[in-house]
C-alpha cells in the first residue's frame, strides 16, 4: 500500500496546485436508443498538450438526475483537481454518462441504467457508449485502467455493471447506491427494473467461480448512517462477506446529499488510482 501511494505522489509531483482539467460535452448518436446521448467528460491539466493515454473512471449520476449533475452539483472538476495536484490521485478522464428520463425533473419515461420495453440502455452502455467514448479520448482502455462509481441509482448502476463485467472493471465504488428493490415493483418501468436488477439478489445468486471473478475487482461501498438506502447497503455488504468477496465498507455520518457524496468521491478518487497504478 506505500509503495503504491508513493507512485501517486511521484506520478502528481508535475502537476501545480493550480492546476485545473475542463470539462465538455460528447454526443453520441445510437442505433441502438435510437436517438442522441450525451455525457460530460472531464480531461485533466495537460490532456490538450500530451499524447499520454489516462486510466478513466465511469461517474454515474443519480435518479432524477443527468450527466451534468457531477459537475453542477458535486463540484467533481474542483475536487479531482484537488486530489491530483495533492498526490491523492492519479491524472484521469472521468466520463459522466447520462441515464436521465423524459419530462420535468429528468425522472419520467426511460430513466435509469438497466434495459426495459423499447429502451436497452445497459446494453448501449457496453456496445456503443464506451467503444465510442475510449475511441475518441485518449483512454487507456484495459480492465487495470477502467473503473466505475456512481451515486444511489447510479450506486446501484456501478454495482450491476461491475457484477455482469468483472472483465472490464479494476474497481466498483457505489455511493449510497440503490442496492436492492426499492418501492412498488409493479409503478413503473424503473421500479421494475431495479427490483430485476438487484445487486443484493445477484451477489446472493453467485456460483463460486462467479465469485472468485468478483475477487478480481477492487469494492469500495460507502454509505451514510442517516440514508434511507442505508439497509440495503449493509446487506450488500453482508451478501459479499457470505461469498468470501473483499470489499471496503464506510459508513459515516450522513444523508442522502450532494455535500456527502462529495466527501466520497475525494476517497473514491486515491480508492480507484491505487488500483490504476497496481502493479505498475
Amino acid at each position: 500500500m506505500k509503495r503504491l501511494l508513493t507512485t501517486l505522489l511521484l506520478a502528481a509531483a508535475a502537476c501545480t496546485v493550480s492546476a485545473q482539467g475542463r470539462i465538455e460535452t460528447f454526443t453520441i448518436q445510437s442505433d441502438i436508443l435510437g436517438c442522441e446521448k450525451s455525457c460530460s467528460v472531464y480531461l485533466p491539466e495537460g490532456y490538450d498538450n500530451s499524447t499520454n493515454d489516462y486510466p478513466v473512471l465511469y461517474l454515474l449520476h443519480g435518479a432524477s438526475g443527468y450527466h451534468g449533475d457531477w459537475a453542477e452539483k458535486g463540484n467533481m472538476a474542483r475536487i479531482t483537481d484537488e486530489a491530483i495536484a495533492a498526490g491523492m490521485a492519479l491524472p484521469m478522464i472521468v466520463v459522466m454518462p447520462d441515464a436521465s428520463g423524459t419530462g420535468p425533473n429528468y425522472t419520467g419515461e426511460h430513466m435509469g441504467y438497466f434495459n426495459v420495453p423499447g429502451w436497452d440502455y445497459e446494453r448501449f452502455f457496453f456496445e456503443e457508449f464506451m467503444p465510442a467514448v475510449e475511441k475518441n479520448y485518449r483512454i487507456r482502455g484495459d480492465k487495470r485502467h477502467r473503473a466505475i462509481s456512481g451515486l444511489s441509482m447510479g450506486g446501484g448502476g456501478t454495482a450491476v455493471y461491475a457484477l455482469r463485467h468483472p472483465e472490464l472493471f479494476s474497481s466498483a465504488c457505489p455511493m449510497s447506491g440503490l442496492l436492492e428493490s426499492y418501492g412498488d415493483p409493479d409503478e413503473n418501468d424503473f421500479r421494475r427494473s431495479v427490483a430485476a436488477n438487484s445487486p443484493v439478489e445477484m451477489v446472493r445468486a453467485l456460483t463460486p467461480e462467479q465469485a472468485a471473478a468478483q475477487r478480481t475487482v477492487r469494492w469500495w461501498v460507502d454509505c451514510g448512517d442517516d440514508d434511507f438506502l442505508v439497509m440495503g447497503n449493509i446487506r450488500f455488504f453482508e451478501a459479499m462477506r457470505e461469498k468470501g468477496i473483499p470489499l471496503q465498507y464506510r459508513m459515516r455520518d450522513g444523508g442522502h446529499t450532494w455535500r456527502y457524496w462529495q466527501t466520497v468521491l475525494d476517497d473514491v478518487l486515491t480508492f480507484v488510482s491505487i488500483g490504476f497504478a497496481k502493479d505498475e
